[in-house]
């Protein structure tokens, strides 16, 4: 099984009979991200590969990936695999996939597919005889091919197909509406990050939930809104609905049980104090509102101010935030300036406290004047970003000996 931005097939592992395979799809770069949150669940990632890790999993883990993950875009269970070589071995074992488990009376669904070296490559031929299949085993389904339909509705099974050396896997999207998707941010600012970015920056800098964090360009609020939903371990998809919840064999009372468990752990407030600000007032309207929608307005501290205004809590804790990336003729030469504050004010205000931010400009971070390391590189809307970590010295005259924290997976280098 492969993730969305794969195009090939992995070996996969044989699961015992009452386990399901299951596929974690991240964004390309935080696999190892991805595999800390699933073996921190008590899950046994095997298989690392572009786009997303597998595992194995039962009917309660499976409901449980899916409302705790916060770096995963979807969660796949395979449906089928077999050799499929000609059309008419694509349609006899087409028709004796059990679709009714996915696909109820009357359901909607959609075929994503992909083929490599296969000698069925015509995704339009491939998606007729899928969907013809799907048609005589439940009554009353339909088809949805426009993409645009597809993420307007939320009725849509989604199935991932993919072929690779004739050989064709089937895999159910158990999660329907992308899990970035969390139900709260309804306003947005300028460039949007996404929440499962905004996660993966937390987890990626090694964030200590005890720690103060501050975000003095906080955009919509996705990062503060996000560490607070950590802070607090409210369950990322707690507000959301999932695709699995209209499948046939869905167990009502063990996904009740799952969020009963969810629910005991979650903290009244966040233990630490976690700022957001910006110096566009829509931009902190934006974040007011989508941390009421979040239920995390009482844990945070929400003003409007420029950079320089930053008022660091009592102790030290970390400064996360996504400047602009000045990738647009003339914007650089701005936001040098911008940079190279952030580091006076790293050094002058925040002497002890660490620094990560997202990057898509390999000059703007020197202005930091600060050092830095890559944690992991990914990308924010088709756009190649680092995570930069560091942190400013204790002591404004000395270089920094606070160590950093370990990273989610292994570092990259900065060459």
């Amino acid at each position: 099984m492969r993730g969305e931005a794969g195009d090939t097939q992995a070996p996969l592992l044989p699961a015992p009979s009452s386990l399901l395979p299951a596929f974690a799809i991240t964004a390309p770069g935080l696999e190892s991200v991805a595999a800390t949150e699933l073996t921190a669940l008590g899950f046994l990632p095997y298989d690392h590969e572009p786009g997303g890790v597998a595992f194995d999993t039962d009917r309660r883990g499976l409901y449980r990936a899916n409302l705790q993950l916060r770096t995963v875009s979807r969660i796949l269970v395979r449906a089928a695999a077999f050799r499929a070589a000609h059309f008419s071995e694509l349609e006899r074992h087409a028709a004796t996939v059990p679709w009714g488990t996915w696909v109820p009376a009357g359901g909607a669904v959609h075929f994503r597919i992909t083929s490599r070296k296969s000698r069925l490559y015509h995704q339009k031929a491939i998606a007729d005889r899928l969907e013809e299949a799907v048609r005589r085993a439940v009554p009353q389904a339909q088809a949805v091919r426009g993409a645009a339909e597809v993420e307007e509705r939320d009725d849509v099974q989604r199935f991932v197909v993919r072929l690779a050396y004739d050989q064709c896997t089937v895999s159910a999207d158990s999660s329907g509406a992308l899990l970035h998707q969390r139900g709260y941010r309804l306003a947005v600012a300028r460039a949007p990050l996404r929440e499962t970015l905004a996660a993966a920056m937390l987890l990626g800098t090694g964030w200590d939930p005890a720690t103060p964090l501050i975000d003095p360009m906080c955009g919509s609020g996705t990062i503060p809104i996000e560490a607070a939903l950590l802070a607090r371990r409210i369950p990322p998809g707690w507000r959301r609905r999932f695709a699995f919840e209209r499948w046939a064999d869905f167990d009502l009372a063990t996904w009740q049980a799952v969020r009963a468990e969810a629910e005991t752990a979650i903290l009244p407030r966040a233990p630490v104090p976690i700022v957001a600000s910006d110096r566009d007032a829509g931009a902190v309207a934006a974040t007011r509102s989508n941390a009421e929608r979040a239920g995390v307005l009482p844990d945070l501290t929400i003003h409007q101010g420029p950079l320089s205004a930053v008022e660091p809590p009592d102790g030290s804790g970390l400064l996360l935030t996504n400047p602009p990336y000045g990738l647009r003729i003339g914007e650089a030469d701005a936001l040098r300036d911008l940079f190279a504050r952030l580091g006076q004010v790293m050094r002058q205000q925040l002497s002890g406290w660490r620094l990560g931010l997202l990057s898509a400009n390999p000059a703007l971070p020197r202005q930091l004047a600060l050092p830095m390391e890559v944690r992991w590189r990914t990308s924010n809307g088709g756009i190649p970003v680092e995570l930069l970590v560091g942190s400013a010295p204790a002591d404004p005259r000395h270089g920094s000996d606070t160590p950093l924290p370990p990273a989610v997976g292994p570092p990259y280098s900065q060459g």
